[in-house]
């Protein structure tokens, strides 16, 4: 899985946020996230699994594998109703 082109992210007022880009600039589509949802965008911005994704949590936060699964499947769930993902 990967994000679809057309969004960029950006650092601000501190905060993390996601930006449409192009000509169908739609300020209603900015997301803000979280430090964690932060990191899962970074690395969906190449092709990869989500099994990487949750040994990727395993490794930045020593969480546990059932946390680490709930956390991924929360933010793809989120990605694809909101239709992010390509």
């Amino acid at each position: 899985m990967k994000l679809k082109e057309g969004f960029v992210l950006q650092e601000v007022a501190g905060e993390t946020v996601v930006l449409p880009t192009g000509d169908d600039l739609d300020m209603n589509m900015m997301i803000t996230l979280n430090s964690t949802a932060r990191f899962l965008w970074e690395l969906l911005e190449k092709e990869t699994t989500k099994e990487a994704l949750i040994d990727a949590l395993l490794g930045e936060y020593g969480i546990d594998r059932g946390t680490a699964q709930e956390c991924v499947d929360g933010f793809v769930e989120k990605l694809v109703e909101n239709d992010f993902l390509a």
